[in-house]
């Protein structure tokens, strides 16, 4: 291990944590527990009241040529965003992978994802299966609720841009979890990195719009990451708070700006974001077209029946082609 460290580490490992003493050993030992061993671990206090703080500077002080502990001038809160970018502009690796503090990694993850990104050189992403880990609490009925989320695209393949946005923004895939992930370096760098403004979440999903709509994904059937499911993320807490809804404004608001400030007209994109807004805003509206959309699929479809009960064969066959020609034509 020491000689591998001897050269610039290939992955950067990025954990910000904020009071999160309860957690964060578990993270780190998941980093150590890896077959690969080309890693440096960046630790990113966002201004830790509790522990967590004292446990990080620790392992630091242990593994000087692993691990780094990075903090904000006077030991501020600047938030998710800012925190992650404080990593990313001290990391020293090709590949950032980033570990959220209250998540764990499989052994195999930074070995089987490097050789993705090493085989798939249009790829700038790379995220496979999460599981949705509830039975970290040891408690029967929770055992049950683990999920393994799929990513709802073509496994194993790469998938251009911009359609892994498009589908992110009309809510047909999941969104990556972040433990999940890796990414090159230099595209973080060259699209900026973290939005500073977005504290708390929707801080991957900025992160991801501005990737996806450049560059290619890999995603993968492997499953790498333990998302830790518990009542204290994040995401449940504005969920409990009733924001989620005001959040997602705030972020497709940015992202309409984004488009507009690097010139993006793709019209897929531009319509995802639309119909996104529409279901932000308006929810009872968006319900009543899928039901609309519903409606006329199933009118569509009985008059499609009607039609080729009742006229002859040959006329139905014509009105099928010319149907279907003007179908592929996009008229």
């Amino acid at each position: 291990m020491g000689e591998e460290m001897k050269s610039k580490p290939l992955v950067t490992v990025i954990t910000i944590f904020l009071n999160a003493e309860r957690f964060l050993k578990e993270a780190i030992a998941s980093v150590f527990a890896q077959g690969y061993l080309g890693w440096e671990l960046l630790l990113v206090d966002d201004g830790s009241t509790d522990a967590s703080t004292a446990v990080a500077l620790q392992y630091a002080e242990r593994y000087p040529n692993r691990i780094r502990y990075l903090e904000h001038p006077g030991h501020e809160n600047r938030g998710i965003s800012a925190s992650q970018n404080l990593g990313i502009n001290s990391a020293k690796g090709k590949y950032i992978a980033f570990l959220d503090a209250d998540d764990v990694w499989l052994p195999d993850k930074l070995e089987q994802q490097v050789a993705i990104l090493d085989s798939q050189p249009e790829a700038i992403m790379v995220y496979g299966q999460t599981q949705y880990w509830y039975s970290w609490t040891g408690d029967v009925e929770d055992s049950r609720r683990d999920l393994i989320i799929d990513p709802g695209v073509q496994l194993n393949s790469t998938v251009r841009p911009p359609r892994l946005l498009v589908r992110f923004l009309r809510e047909e895939i999941p969104i990556p979890c972040p433990s999940d992930i890796m990414v090159r370096r230099e595209g973080i760098i060259e699209v900026g990195g973290f939005e500073p403004g977005f504290r708390r979440i929707f801080t991957d999903q900025v992160l991801y719009a501005k990737l996806t709509l450049k560059w290619p994904v890999f995603v993968s059937g492997q499953r790498w990451s333990r998302y830790r499911k518990h009542a204290g993320s994040s995401v449940a807490i504005v969920k409990r708070s009733g924001q989620m809804r005001s959040a997602r404004r705030t972020y497709l608001k940015w992202l309409g700006r984004y488009l507009d400030d690097h010139g993006v007209e793709d019209i897929r994109v531009r319509r995802a974001v639309r119909s996104a807004k529409v279901k932000c805003l308006l929810p009872a509206l968006a319900r009543l077209q899928r039901h609309l959309n519903y409606r006329a699929l199933l009118f569509t479809e009985g008059l499609k029946r009607l039609l080729r009960r009742t006229l002859p064969d040959e006329l139905y066959k014509l009105l099928r082609t010319q149907q279907e020609s003007k179908h592929a034509r996009g008229d």
